[in-house]
């Protein structure tokens, strides 16, 4: 190594070196006083795009006089602590099952004496729970399969591999199977008898959530704005009607298929019969999350801030909108709605007389 590098050698070389150094120096004083252009300008690392958020989805709600009133005002039975975030729920033969995916459990709720039973453990149960064959059917986001759990042991009996399409997916029974869709958009059929993969059905993009009514299996499109319907007699799609922006949950009902669209806060409802779209009921509840159930005669909606909404079906409007913390998960079962307040770490039960 040269000891011109330390500085310590004198002479023409050393010279020649500081007079360039000066020369350098000179130039680019030159180009900063030009206003930054040429060597300078090329030199300038390129600007970095800032992180914008995306805009935050304003809930409306209900404006129409006399629906909207506080959460205060709704009243419920029994509430339930569910450690984690208490979210999907399904009705069994005595009980309510509930899952929760912080908490890698699925929960027990007993009816018969408003408390928690079993708690069972399940790596990131999601994408739904479906009741048959006296077990519950789990999906779960944390081992890729669709568990098969003995209502009365709580043990798991059966693991299906069954990569869910969506954790905000759905799993339903029905026609002597299970239905559930896995990635990327394939609709699965599985015998209860075998445990198996019985039939597969290809679905457009973004179609991941199934509902069995009717005779028919219900899945809608997200992606697409469509509800397809499904026929367990020749396992092909039969049907596509156009619904409302972004359907992700569904419910059968009042000879109707119900979807609530993340899209607009509305909720389509299509005939059964005819697969036409009947009515949009606008609801105010757009956004993530949320779920819809049908039970004593009415549809009911959640979503976190809006947890309970009720639409009749006799004039297919918003009569009833509770507005304030909690909502997200829902079912009716046993005379009575069962509402997750995943943010609040409970679940409700609440009578559907709420005045």
């Amino acid at each position: 190594m040269s000891s011109i590098l330390f500085g310590v050698q004198a002479g023409p070389m050393r010279t020649r070196l500081r007079a360039g150094i000066v020369g350098l120096a000179a130039g680019l004083a030159t180009v900063l006083a030009l206003g930054g252009v040429g060597f300078a300008q090329d030199a300038a690392p390129a600007a970095q795009p800032a992180h914008v958020r995306p805009p935050r989805v304003e809930k409306p709600g209900v404006t129409t006089p006399g629906v909207r009133r506080p959460i205060s005002e709704l009243h419920p039975e029994t509430v339930f602590p569910v450690e984690g975030s208490p979210d999907w729920s399904v009705m069994a033969k005595d009980a309510v099952w509930i899952t929760s995916a912080r908490a890698n459990h699925v929960v027990q709720l007993l009816p018969a004496t408003g408390t928690v039973g079993m708690i069972v453990d399940v790596a990131r149960p999601c994408s739904g729970l479906a009741y048959g064959w006296g077990s519950v059917w789990v999906p779960s986001c944390g081992t890729h399969k669709l568990l098969r759990m003995d209502e009365a042991t709580g043990k798991i009996t059966a693991e299906i591999p069954a990569d869910p399409a969506n954790s905000e997916g759905g799993v339903t029974a029905g026609a002597d199977s299970v239905w559930m869709v896995v990635k990327p958009s394939t609709l699965i059929r599985v015998d209860p008898k075998k445990n198996a993969v019985v039939a597969t059905i290809e679905l457009p993009s973004e179609s991941e959530d199934p509902f069995f009514g009717d005779g028919f299996v219900w899945i809608t499109s997200f992606g697409h704005a469509q509800l397809l319907k499904v026929d367990p007699a020749t396992n092909k799609v039969v049907d596509t009607i156009a619904v409302g922006p972004k359907p992700r949950f569904l419910t059968v009902g009042a000879g109707s298929v119900w979807t609530l669209n993340q899209g607009d806060g509305t909720i389509s409802r299509v005939s059964t019969t005819t697969d036409k779209l009947e009515a949009t009921v606008a609801c105010g509840i757009p956004g993530e999350g949320g779920d819809i159930t049908f039970g004593a005669g009415f549809v009911w909606a959640t979503l976190y801030d809006f947890p309970l909404t009720q639409v009749d079906p006799q004039t297919n409007l918003p009569v009833k909108q509770w507005a304030g913390k909690g909502g997200d998960g829902m079912r009716f079962g046993f005379g009575t709605i069962w509402l997750s307040n995943g943010g609040q770490q409970n679940v409700w039960r609440v009578s559907p007389d709420q005045k």
